[in-house]
């Protein structure tokens, strides 16, 4: 990149302003600085974090990351937000279970080996699970969903065991007592990353139970994220998918 930009300035094709701007590191825009070397030191755009945030807010940060040729990942908007946001960019893809958007500006889309198996427990647990199965999509990462296969009813699980267990990944997501990730732990041999959720009767503590669970699993090879940390699970799973690939920075 560098070598290009100095190219482009030798040859008169640049002006000493714009390669100033291509070299940037972040860019200001008072209310936010947005990292545009992200990719470059962790292999993934900055994501845009939506709650607390206003619509304009959001379309500011979208606009400036839309000429770096990245896809844009923004978690937690609702629905009435999205359509404002939408307004000013239709590009962007709304999914309202999960809360996501999605704007696909990727010049050539990163394309890795394999797939990530994302399962959950039960369908509440779905707006949690398809967080993490839309990042990865974001991040051009196949991913092969697993929906409904709690302990209550194990023999559903047990149906998909062998895709899931040629996974590059697994995310397990489970609410209530959140045993899940410890079963699947016990049959695959690739990370776990479990997700505990706040779904739950009154003694799930709004997820602590689920997440105690998971800290605290017989199995090995699980790591556990906050409660109801969809997006987070899928960091994890995409480094560790990265990793499998050998896909350097």
């Amino acid at each position: 990149m560098l070598d290009n930009i100095l190219k482009q300035v030798a040859e008169g094709n640049m002006s000493l302003e714009e390669a100033k701007k291509e070299l940037a590191t972040f860019e200001n825009l008072g209310f936010a600085k947005v990292d545009h070397h992200r990719p470059k030191r962790q292999g993934f755009p900055e994501v845009i974090f939506g709650e607390g945030k206003t619509a304009q807010q959001i379309i500011e940060i979208a606009h400036s990351m839309l000429a770096k040729k990245v896809n844009i990942l923004a978690t937690r908007i609702e629905q009435e937000k999205a359509e404002i946001v939408k307004t000013s960019l239709p590009e962007f893809e709304y999914d309202p279970t999960s809360r996501t958007m999605i704007l696909r500006n990727e010049e050539k889309p990163t394309i890795l080996a394999g797939y990530i198996a994302v399962i959950c427990a039960g369908t509440s647990d779905l707006p949690v699970t398809e967080e993490a199965a839309k990042t990865l999509e974001a991040f051009g990462i196949e991913v092969r969903r697993f929906y409904d296969v709690g302990v209550a009813g194990i023999h559903r699980l047990f149906n998909y065991i062998e895709e899931i267990q040629q996974a590059t990944v697994s995310i397990v997501v489970a609410g209530m007592e959140g045993a899940l990730p410890s079963v699947v732990g016990g049959l695959v041999s690739h990370p776990v990353i479990a997700v505990p959720t706040s779904v739950g009767y009154g003694a799930n503590f709004q997820g602590l139970s689920a997440l105690l669970t998971m800290l605290n699993s017989c199995a090995s090879g699980i790591s556990v994220v906050n409660i109801d940390n969809g997006f987070g699970g899928a960091y994890n799973a995409a480094l560790i998918h990265r990793v499998a690939n050998k896909i350097e920075n």
